[in-house]
């Protein structure tokens, strides 16, 4: 019979102590979880960057991903905690937030559109026979979802002598804009990237105008009109200090390569409605650090917050600067 060696007293402790030690290493080696709500659109590619290029990884963060259609559903869970940071929220809804509660919304990052850097602009069907803005009265037009995207749309429409019982206007989920303009639902749409191109390419819509927002909001096509970014909230920074730094990094040197490398537009493929013979051509808004906006940025983004409190989509007015987050 073959005898195992007894095990003293000192030796089960030391064992014991060892034991005891790889655990501790295990937990403090773990990665800190952050939760970030995605709207699934092309503005949100910065997220899908960082993440499947390891950036996150490299930083000790695991991101836990929860899909939310448009800015009222990602600004809820803000509110409530049930997300520490959203990818792609509309500013105008953040700073709404901001109202309710002051400072539960902090961008880390913001996102310009114009004629150059598009995403919103206004689509009329192949055949429909719009030329023009005052082709759309009495026209059935879908909207991306969110007061923000009405408030916009209108505002569009308004400035080209549309008021609001030319036409109808009805939100519709960004997922159906493709189906519902290829069925000739509506006539035309106010609608986003790449919903946009893609309708352009299978036919059955073509742009009227894009980059409408910098054009008849800020008063210029090369205007940047920050209408969207990345954003942490305000109890994530205060209880998570380290944590929302080293995300912060991770999304920066993410934008780093949007600017820079082409092929970040693969992400886009499985991860937004994206066709993958659509994404090296799609255009993409400029993604801006809040740590790089010069004078002028922060200038226009408050032209275009004050724009929002003037026309009573925001109660009151707000001081962008309190909730622009440079780490």
């Amino acid at each position: 019979m073959i005898k195992f060696p007894t095990l003293t007293k000192r030796g089960a402790i030391t064992a014991l102590s060892a034991i005891a030690m790889l655990a501790a290493g295990a937990t403090a080696q773990a990665a800190d979880k952050v939760t970030v709500g995605v709207f699934p659109v092309a503005s949100a590619l910065p997220y899908f960057v960082a993440l499947e290029r390891g950036y996150f990884k490299d930083v000790d963060i695991e991101v836990e991903l929860v899909r939310l259609i448009g800015g009222p559903a990602l600004v809820g869970a803000m509110i409530t905690n049930e997300i520490d940071a959203a990818a792609n929220l509309v500013t105008i809804e953040g700073m709404n937030a901001n109202l309710k509660k002051p400072g539960v919304v902090n961008y880390i990052s913001i996102n310009s559109q114009n004629k150059k850097y598009k995403m919103e602009q206004f689509v009329v069907g192949t055949n429909s026979g719009i030329n023009s803005y005052a082709d759309l009265k009495g026209k059935r037009i879908m909207s991306a979802p969110g007061p923000a995207n009405l408030t916009m749309a209108r505002a569009v429409l308004a400035a080209n002598g549309l008021k609001k019982g030319d036409y109808q206007l009805d939100q519709l989920a960004m997922q159906h804009h493709v189906t519902a303009m290829k069925a000739g639902t509506y006539d035309a749409g106010y609608t986003l990237e790449p919903a946009a191109s893609i309708m352009a390419k299978q036919g059955s819509a073509r742009t009227l105008e894009a980059g409408v927002i910098a054009k008849y909001i800020l008063g210029s096509d090369d205007a940047d009109a920050f209408i969207a970014g990345g954003a942490l909230t305000g109890q994530f920074i205060a209880d998570r200090p380290d944590v929302a730094k080293r995300y912060a990094a991770a999304w920066g040197r993410a934008l780093k390569d949007i600017a820079s490398d082409d092929s970040v537009r693969k992400h886009l493929v499985k991860n937004t409605f994206t066709p993958a013979d659509l994404a090296p051509t799609m255009p993409l808004v400029k993604f801006v650090m809040v740590g790089d906006l010069s004078a002028d940025d922060r200038k226009e983004f408050q032209t275009f917050i004050d724009f929002a409190s003037n026309n009573g989509i925001l109660k009151e007015k707000v001081d962008t600067a309190k909730y622009l987050k440079a780490f």
